[in-house]
Parts: structure tokens; sequence; C-alpha cells
């Protein structure tokens, strides 16, 4: 043999060399498992998220990235999921900006290489249409349609973003009825922003109370999404007649932001508003520091989808242990619950889909008739919940002060969305 041809051949094997070298390198980076799943090793599983940690409103759910870590590191501790850990490379700020969230998603996939998007809590998330398209799987609080009819998002409680003729919840007017004794003879007012989010809620919150009972006088959805009005008194003015003239005796809001409830609460208060006041977001300890917030939203009782942390639940006490183990002195916050019974849901499909893991087989093993059930959120059921409510949920009141469990944890069966 020539010594042209020996130097060409010793020229391709270390060229054959080096690129098993690079493959080798992009594994061990989390860029491609053994079976080309991008985020996968043989030792780990790389996930980000996408959160809205600013906004102009001062809405902020960067505590479900404490939340989802608290997970993790518990199932770190115990040795992973079938021999591999998590890799967290933490959460994107969307700024509750829609084109902010799609590119933030493109982020992860494309240049983090991750496997999965998990958590993803962010009312007007845009990366909705491209990790469907991708076929990656994403994980949250279905706040809004984007959530719903995929294949590839999960959220914790189902899709709060039913069509027409799927299945709506009943379980906060049903909670409610129940707190106070009945709902005949109750009225209810719905108050939304003009965002789309918001008003889509509005539709199926009122019809859980007429499901429940209660006598719907009002949804209003004309209130700016973009930043408290500067004078209340047109949308206070509306409340206090729309029940025959007078006041209803339950208003519900579904908005997005404490400076928002925090206004329309005090100004219904100042009017001389002596009923009943409901929401989904009021349930935060931050608003017990400003002595102002609280004294506007006392009284509040607040509806989250997940069992409060003053339950004695075992599953809330573990959450609790989780999360000082990981940040202590963080005081729990709705968004942390979030992020961490997200996480728990990822945890609990991983660990079905086995060790041959692939995006393929995860999304078959989460759509294929998977159903979980846990005191802290209640229970799931994909593929059905991807297009309706888990149906679950618990109040929670603030009084002089301090946040107690009004209704713990229940679910209730839903009812075709008008």
């Amino acid at each position: 043999m020539g010594r042209q041809a020996v130097r060409l051949i010793g020229l391709v094997a270390a060229t054959a060399l080096a690129a098993a070298g690079c493959a080798a390198e992009r594994r061990a980076a989390g860029g491609e498992g053994p079976a080309g799943t991008a985020g996968v090793t043989a030792t780990t599983i790389r996930v980000g998220g996408v959160l809205t940690r600013t906004s102009a409103s001062g809405y902020s759910t960067k505590d479900a990235e404490i939340g989802a870590r608290a997970r993790f590191a518990r199932a770190n501790e115990a040795g992973g999921v079938h021999g591999r850990t998590i890799e967290f490379v933490g959460a994107e700020d969307d700024n509750q900006d829609a084109a902010k969230g799609d590119a933030a998603a493109k982020k992860l996939v494309q240049k983090d290489r991750v496997f999965a998007l998990v958590p993803v809590h962010a009312p007007n998330f845009g990366g909705a249409t491209f990790l469907e398209r991708q076929g990656v799987p994403w994980f949250g609080w279905a706040t809004g349609p984007q959530w719903c009819g995929t294949r590839t998002g999960f959220g914790y409680n189902g899709c709060l973003a039913p069509k027409p003729g799927a299945g709506s919840q009943t379980w906060w007017g049903n909670q409610m009825a129940e707190l106070i004794g009945g709902s005949e003879g109750r009225s209810v007012y719905i108050q939304t922003t003009d965002s789309s989010g918001s008003k889509y809620g509005g539709r199926t919150i009122a019809q859980s109370f007429e499901a429940a009972g209660f006598t719907l006088v009002g949804v209003n959805s004309g209130l700016p999404a973009a930043a408290p009005p500067p004078d209340w008194l047109p949308y206070v003015n509306k409340i206090m007649t729309a029940d025959g003239g007078g006041p209803p005796d339950l208003v519900v809001s579904i908005i997005a932001g404490t400076k928002f409830n925090t206004g329309l609460y005090g100004a219904l208060k100042r009017a001389g508003y002596r009923g009943l006041l409901s929401d989904a977001t009021s349930y935060d300890a931050a608003i017990l520091k400003d002595p102002a917030t609280a004294q506007a939203l006392e009284g509040v009782i607040a509806a989250p989808m997940f069992e409060p942390f003053e339950s004695k639940a075992a599953e809330i006490a573990q959450l609790k242990a989780d999360v000082e183990r990981t940040a202590p002195g963080t005081v729990p916050t709705q968004h942390l619950a979030i992020g961490y019974w997200a996480a728990d849901i990822f945890l609990e499909i991983l660990e079905r889909t086995g060790k041959e893991l692939t995006r393929e087989r995860f999304l078959a093993t989460a759509n294929g008739s998977f159903s979980y059930e846990n005191p802290g959120f209640g229970r799931i059921r994909y593929p059905g919940d991807h297009t309706e409510p888990n149906g679950c949920g618990a109040l929670v009141r603030l009084e002089k002060g301090a946040f107690t469990v009004a209704r713990n944890m229940k679910c209730f069966d839903n009812v075709p969305l008008r």
C-alpha cells in the first residue's frame, strides 16, 4: 500500500474518531441521548421552564421555579427516575408577553436542548404552537386556551378553557355553596379583564356557579388588562346595582394580579359592599406584608386548585419539607405549589414511561389512559384532561391577617360547557 493511501486511511480514521468524540460530548452536555432524544443522557434528563417573572401589572409567577426545584431535588436525592437525575436549567421570563414566551420556548428547545418544559406558568404563554409542532412536552398551569386540545401540553389541573360541549368545572361554585350552607336565592357577579384568558375564565366560572345553583346577575369583561384603572367607580356602580338594583351576594374576580383585586375590593368596600368576595389569585403570603393590601383583601375567599398549605395532609407536609431543604426560609405561595405539582406529575409520567426514554414514548405513556391521584392537587386524567379541567379545588379565607382552610380539596363532576 502506498504512503498516500496510508495517509488517507489515517485521515478518515481520525475524522471518524473526532466525530465520535463530538457526539459523546453532545450526549454528555445533554444534547442527545443514545436514542437521539434531546436532553436525555444515560444519567440525566434536562428540563427548563417559562414563567412570568416580571410584568407591567406587577403580576409574577417566579415562585413556581422554587416549587419545581424542590420536587426535582427530592427525586434526585432518591436516585432520580430509572437512574437518571433531573438537570434543571432554570426558567425564562416572558414578561407576560406572548412573543417573548415563544422566543423563550425556542431557546430552551433549540439552544439549551431540553427534553421538556417544566414548569410553564405564564398567563399569555406564546410557545404552545412551537412546542406542539416539535413534539416537546410542557407542564404547568393551564391558564388559557393555548393549553387545550394539544397532545404535548399538560396542565396540572387539566384544560381550563374547554370548547363548547366539552366538560367544564363545577367545583368552585359547589365548594362555595357548601361553605355558605347552600346557593338557593344567592346571586353572583363575575368581573374579568378584557384579556382573552380572563374573559374565557369568566365564562367557565360563571357556568360553575350556575351549575351549583347560584343566580348569575352579571359578567363584566370591560376592565383593561394592562394596568388597574385610575377610577374604579364605573365598575363598582355596575356591581352595586347588578341584582335588581342592589348588590349581589357574591362577587367573583377573574383577574391576574393583586393590584387589580386590591383596587376592586377596596373600592367595593368603600361603596358599602358587604357581600362575599372570591378569586383565584389572592391566596398569596406576600399580601400579608402590606397592611393596606391585607385590609383590602380581608375576608376574601381564594380558590386554589391544590390543597392549602395550612392543611394537615401528609402531602402538604412533604411539600413544605422539600421546599425548606431546597430554599430554607421560603414562605410557600400559590405559584410555588403550581411549580411543585407540575413537576410531580412530570416525574410520575417519567416513572411510568420506563428506562427507554424518548419524547415519543413519554407522550404515548402520558396520553395512553394515564390517571394519577394525589391529595395535594386532586386528580389528573390524560388524554381526557387535555380538553377539560380536572374538576378539583379548595377554598381559603383571609381572616385577621392569616389564611385559614375554608374547604379542603375536593373534586366534582364537570358539566358540558354551553
